[in-house]
């Protein structure tokens, strides 16, 4: 895959890197702002299984 990516990409291996720094920066971007405050009340990360009171003894 990356590798189709990259033989489609306009321009020599400098211009190639640069373009798939700005395609990974913007996916990340789309990630952070979009995809994770979607998802993240989806996600268990908040339901805990540790009892408050056996660590007091």
């Amino acid at each position: 895959m990356y590798g189709w990516i990259w033989r489609h990409l306009p321009g020599n291996a400098l211009v190639r890197a640069l373009i798939s720094l700005i395609l990974v920066l913007g996916i990340v971007f789309l990630l952070f702002q979009y995809i994770f405050p979607w998802a993240e009340p989806l996600l268990p990360f908040n339901d805990v299984t540790v009892d408050e009171g056996a660590a007091q003894r």
